[in-house]
């Protein structure tokens, strides 16, 4: 097949294709990070949320309707997709729409990632589409559907599960998946205690990313027969593939870097210390993943906000970064930022020093504070000559979380700044 008739191909597919992103998550190994928001919501990389990765995919790979599934706490993350990801033509069948758990089948809220879908099955029938595409709204990458749906209509499959190769160890709190030699799913097993290996390689493990395609009519009459199984916990990766894989097609989608036919970027950033990791990881003079890659751009809603501003230069007051990514709207004044991420609306004061930290929106670090190793939550006001970052033991004193690689989260509730509950509509 020529390039021109491949294109035209994957073309076709995505626009025969509805998106769910599946955006419910509580989020729980973030800990208080997600007590006012859910994970999807979380800020990543200076200015985005981590829900924008999937969605501006979908974008990038010719796929323009989408279906958002929330639940826990989902008032900054619907906020969110109004401002940023409102502006499509209903009249072409264009959308970014919200699909909470409005109890459409039943009195009770989502219970799995199946049932999500099933709840808004007569919504999906409405959209008259050939495959559905099930998305988590959780994972930081950059990645072609199109590819995917592509492959998944050549091998004819009933299912198709995009896997990525992770470190055995890792596997532990994967699905993973065992694969015959034409990626036929054979195998699978949900957070294993002894994941299985990939074929010729016992350090390495193939993973699902929580990405899944159907073709529609299989996943209408699938959805229905597992809400009739009173023994389903209605959740894909624990029910759905395990009993697919004894009588129907489930394909193995093997995501690689199409540059190079590596491995590819993605993160899950479920833990404090992956997500202050990943984070700080943006400001790498070549990260994995490019924040700066106009072939695939990263949409979010966005601010009206000046440019960063970095002031004085004096012998012993000097606003300066050094390998760091500073947001609009931020002023550096007479101070020093190492290594980090400054998302919006950041003041950081003279004298005060900032290293290996992650500093979340509307932050004020006052005049002489020392940070280091940190995640600094959205709207906290730090005091002027605090030192955080430096002693767990210190830090655990004055109600911080403290992670076992010794990163620090700091919330304003932590500080007594009870903002959430004064200003909750304003700052969420």
């Amino acid at each position: 097949m020529s390039n021109e008739m491949q294109e035209r191909h994957i073309s076709k597919l995505t626009k025969d294709t509805v998106a769910l992103i599946l955006a419910g998550g509580r989020g729980s190994r973030l800990h208080e990070l997600t007590e006012w928001r859910a994970k999807p919501a979380v800020f990543f990389g200076g200015k985005f949320r981590i829900i924008d990765f999937p969605l501006s995919n979908c974008i990038n790979s010719g796929i323009r309707r989408i279906g958002v599934l929330t639940q826990y706490k989902a008032h900054s993350l619907i906020r969110h997709l109004n401002r940023g990801w409102s502006g499509f033509r209903h009249e072409l069948d264009e959308f970014v729409e919200v699909m909470p758990a409005s109890q459409r089948t039943g009195e009770h809220w989502y219970v799995g990632t199946a049932d999500a879908i099933y709840q808004n099955i007569d919504i999906l029938r409405n959209q008259g589409s050939k495959y559905v595409l099930v998305l988590s709204g959780d994972h930081i990458y950059k990645m072609d559907y199109g590819l995917m749906l592509a492959e998944h209509a050549r091998t004819n499959a009933d299912m198709t599960v995009a896997c990525i190769e992770v470190p055995l160890p890792e596997a532990t709190s994967f699905g993973v998946m065992n694969v015959n030699e034409d990626n036929r799913v054979i195998g699978f097993d949900e957070k294993p205690k002894e994941p299985q290996h990939v074929p010729g390689n016992p350090e390495r493990a193939l993973a699902s990313m929580g990405n899944y395609i159907f073709n529609t009519e299989f996943l209408y009459q699938l959805l229905c027969d597992d809400a009739d199984n009173k023994e389903s916990s209605h959740d894909f990766g624990h029910d759905i593939i395990p009993n697919l894989i004894k009588e129907h097609t489930v394909q193995a989608y093997r995501f690689k870097d199409i540059k190079t036919g590596g491995d590819a970027y993605w993160q899950d950033v479920g833990t404090l210390d992956a997500f202050w990791r990943s984070n700080l990881e943006m400001a790498d003079v070549t990260p994995q993943l490019d924040l700066y890659d106009d072939s695939w751009p990263l949409l979010t809603a966005q601010s009206q906000l000046p440019p960063a501003k970095f002031v004085f230069e004096e012998k012993d007051r000097k606003g300066v970064a050094y390998d760091s990514l500073v947001s609009g709207g931020c002023v550096v004044s007479g101070a020093t930022v190492r290594g980090s991420v400054l998302f919006s609306h950041v003041y950081v004061h003279t004298g005060a020093l900032v290293e290996k930290s992650v500093i979340l929106p509307d932050v004020d670090i006052a005049r002489g504070c020392k940070i280091k190793n940190a995640i600094i939550d959205r709207g906290c006001n730090i005091l002027e000559n605090s030192e955080i970052g430096y002693d767990a033991d210190a830090d655990r004193a004055k109600g911080f979380r403290v992670t076992e690689n010794g990163v620090t989260l700091v919330t304003p509730e932590m500080l007594g700044q009870e903002i959430h509950l004064l200003r909750e509509a304003k700052k969420q």
